[in-house]
């Protein structure tokens, strides 16, 4: 089938894009490279250089592709960002996804795979893992900006007959993550600065934890969202708390790295322990995450390590 991936540049949608196009399926890639990079594009994709703010320019890239089922990727996925200019988190995630949304609607497009927050919508949870019906408190303006396209996306099922999954994903990590945009950056960070030998510096305590889920996990729930899930949320997650310290140890360990972190302030906005139920995403997606912690640190520090080597 045809699909369109917004966001389809960056580090999770580029993952998505490769498995779509593994499957047999046309995929054109709709991004304006601000945190994506055309080296992550698959060269069988086609790439449409785009700002979702551009109403008329989404509305027409959209109209000649034609798809059948539209992924949408793209946002503003900075919590300190939002926090410091929510109005842009909103023109980007709202009102940016509106026009994507409403281009979708026009084409006929028959579905919309929305990526949304898990982290950033419960606040401090009640209960760990907490499940997808858990009171909803977003700590941040992105958190309210992915909640609101959730209900923007059930008032476009019942007006226009838009069949829609919405996909709440954990703190992803894995090759081809960047430093500057995607949350659950740590793991990046860490392993860079540990393989060039330089200091760590932990925000808080440490002890604030994270569900951590493989990209190559993440790119399969994509797949399985085509066809199963229509008119739910799910959990793209592991369910298993992870704290920064241990993510600390176990990438020191895979780097040998011998350095004390250092610790720096709390970070404004940020959830201090959150892991996702993903039990409805096994039951009716089909889907659970393959590859472990251990398995999934461990390539990504081989292709990190690998990055280093090529551009020494």
């Amino acid at each position: 089938m045809k699909i369109l991936v917004t966001g389809g540049a960056g580090f999770i949608g580029s993952h998505v894009v490769d498995a779509y196009i593994a499957a047999g399926h046309e995929v054109a890639v709709l991004d304006d490279l601000s945190t994506g990079s055309e080296g992550n594009v698959h060269r069988e994709a086609k790439l449409l250089r785009l700002d979702v703010r551009d109403k008329e320019g989404v509305a027409a890239a959209i109209a000649a592709f034609r798809p059948e089922v539209v992924n949408h990727h793209a946002a503003q996925a900075e919590v300190p960002k939002s926090v410091a200019d929510p109005g842009l988190d909103a023109m980007i995630n709202i009102v940016g996804g509106l026009n994507v949304l409403k281009a979708s609607v026009d084409v006929e497009v028959r579905k919309f795979i929305f990526i949304s927050t898990g982290g950033a919508l419960y606040g401090e949870p009640d209960v760990i893992p907490a499940d997808e019906d858990h009171p909803l408190r977003p700590l941040s303006p992105y958190g309210t900006s992915k909640l609101s396209f959730e209900q923007y996306l059930g008032t476009f099922e019942r007006t226009y007959g838009l069949e829609f999954t919405v996909l709440r994903y954990a703190n992803i990590y894995g090759p081809r993550q960047d430093f500057h945009a995607e949350e659950g950056r740590v793991i990046a960070i860490f392993t860079s600065r540990m393989l060039a030998g330089k200091p760590v510096t932990i925000d808080g305590d440490g002890e604030q934890a994270r569900d951590m889920l493989h990209v190559a996990d993440v790119a399969v729930a994509n797949i399985a969202a085509l066809h199963r899930g229509t008119g739910d949320t799910y959990h793209i997650s592991t369910g298993i708390p992870v704290t920064v310290n241990e993510l600390f140890r176990k990438l020191a360990i895979l780097t040998d790295y011998k350095l004390e972190p250092n610790y720096g302030p709390r970070r404004k906005g940020d959830v201090f322990r959150i892991a996702l139920d993903n039990t409805r995403a096994r039951r009716e997606l089909g889907w659970e995450p393959k590859l472990t912690l251990e398995e999934g640190l461990a390539q990504t520090v081989a292709y990190f390590r690998q990055r280093v080597l090529s551009t020494h």
